[in-house]
């Protein structure tokens, strides 16, 4: 999960870029960067770090131009680095930056044919570096001096064919202008705007509408999977599908979780879908447990605010914040590390104790991925004096890893994986425990006026869209990132070792 954003502008795009950025903070918070173009000459900051913490003035003074794009990263397994920090950059053909929310499948494959066919060298392992490559491979083949947007589409199109798994994509062709794709299934989200100046009109592509929205700018549409956009420095616009066979199966994890509630995707707004995943709740609990005694439903800040009031309203019971949350501490489920993420949640949420005393509680949260905060925060309500705590989760049982983009790469990090609600509920120290069912936070999100055939729901019945998964790279994926960790206690203890010495 990552957040991208590009603007073709009139005047210097700097200072928007990093307000788009902000906005999209919550989709990344180990690293930012921004590159802009201006009279042929490209201009980068990236860095580790939030936004407001990568660039200073000095910074924005140097990034000049009225076109350029931006990016903020989560860490994934193995890109935990600032040498991985996003936009990418190569110089052939033209001079080419990327920036990229997602992940591919076939990364090793297409490393492989990047170094024994495309005569390229790849400097990170970010799959984000492969991607750009392919790309300005399949731009260069095409020999123009000048490319065209028909050049671009065809460049696109090559990629779709080679690269497989979800991504989102805004590359900045320097001197010419910016494209923005989405793959064939449209497992990640991004839109386009336009926003109308005394200049002339701007254009915007991110990672989602509430960026645009901020900005000023209105949202055209987001892009369909396997579609793409350019906007030429000029300011003309262009869009054409570019996949054989696209379908859409967007990732429907970004509702629960990742998006903010105030954005559109895919014509879906997230807020309306989570007050959806409330109700479908309420009438689960009615069914299997009428008799509750239920005296309140305390939502887990942030995400999850929106479900559990509608889930009070339902069941007729008061709704009540009982966490006061410390806004400068960052996502605890995109920290790198669990250690740092237990450390986190102790620091992050603040129990009110009035709300606790003598009740019996509903704790309601978007998700369990790993069981480290909720079991903390269970902790923490029976600590302020809670009679009973349940726990209310607003998505199914996350029980496979995700393999598009989203930190789950280890089943073995996954509370519920083959374990029973019981089981769970035991762990996390709740007297009972409700799950989503699948179906219901499929028609949750799908059940509006627009209306989606299939989503990717990998992480909660183990079905990956791409029909590229199997047991042998799931256990890849798992290896490398335990290697990973080992390396990365060796490294921690022998700095250790060396200030004690």
């Amino acid at each position: 999960m990552c957040g991208i954003v590009g603007i073709v502008g009139k005047s210097n795009v700097n200072q928007a870029l990093y307000d788009a950025l902000t906005v999209l903070q919550h989709r990344g918070q180990d690293a930012a960067g921004i590159v802009t173009s201006h009279d042929g000459r490209l201009f980068l900051r990236k860095d580790n770090g939030l936004v407001r913490d990568v660039f200073q003035q000095r910074h924005m003074q140097r990034l000049v131009g009225s076109i350029g794009i931006g990016h903020v990263r989560y860490p994934t397994a193995g890109s935990s680095t600032s040498a991985e920090a996003q936009p990418f950059y190569v110089n052939s053909p033209y001079g080419i930056t990327l920036a990229h929310n997602g992940n591919l499948t076939n990364v090793e494959q297409l490393a492989k044919e990047i170094y024994e066919s495309d005569l390229r060298h790849v400097n990170t392992n970010s799959d984000s570096e492969v991607l750009l490559n392919v790309f300005a491979h399949e731009l260069a083949v095409r020999g123009k001096l000048q490319p065209t947007e028909e050049d671009v589409f065809a460049a696109v199109s090559h990629v779709h064919s080679r690269c497989v798994g979800g991504y989102a994509v805004v590359a900045m062709i320097t001197g010419y202008g910016i494209v923005g794709f989405r793959d064939p299934h449209g497992i990640r989200p991004v839109v386009f705007g336009q926003r109308h100046t005394d200049e002339g009109v701007e254009y915007m592509i991110a990672s989602e509408s509430v960026a645009l929205d901020v900005l000023g700018f209105t949202l055209i549409r987001d892009l369909a999977p396997g579609e793409a956009v350019y906007i030429t420095e000029g300011g003309q616009l262009f869009t054409k599908q570019c996949a054989e066979a696209p379908k859409l199966q967007p990732c429907i994890f970004e509702h629960v979780y990742l998006a903010r509630p105030d954005s559109i995707i895919d014509g879906i707004s997230v807020y309306k879908a989570r007050l959806r995943m409330g109700e479908k709740l309420a009438e689960k609990i009615m069914r299997e447990r009428p008799e509750h005694d239920i005296d309140v439903v305390i939502p887990i800040p942030d995400t999850s605010r929106t479900a559990a009031l509608e889930l009070a309203n339902r069941l007729g019971v008061k709704f009540r914040e009982g966490f006061v949350k410390n806004r400068y501490i960052g996502r605890t489920f995109i920290m790198p590390g669990q250690a740092a993420r237990k450390k986190s949640v102790r620091q992050k949420l603040n129990a009110i104790e009035l709300e606790f005393r003598g009740k019996n509680v509903m704790l309601v949260d978007d998700s369990i991925v790993r069981g480290t905060t909720c079991k903390q925060i269970i902790q923490m309500a029976r600590e302020a004096g809670a009679k009973n705590v349940y726990f209310c989760s607003a998505a199914p049982a996350v029980r496979y890893p995700n393999v598009y983009g989203i930190d789950m790469p280890s089943v073995h990090e996954l509370i519920a994986h083959n374990r029973t609600t019981e089981q769970v509920a035991e762990l996390i120290g709740a007297d009972w425990l409700v799950y989503q069912d699948l179906p219901d936070l499929i028609d949750s999100v799908g059940g509006g006026k627009i209306k989606i055939d299939h989503f990717d729901c990998a992480v909660f019945n183990g079905e990956y869209v791409t029909g590229d998964i199997d047991a042998a790279y799931l256990d890849r994926i798992e290896q490398a990132r335990n290697d990973l960790a080992k390396v990365k206690t060796q490294a921690v203890s022998a700095i250790i070792d060396l200030y004690n010495n």
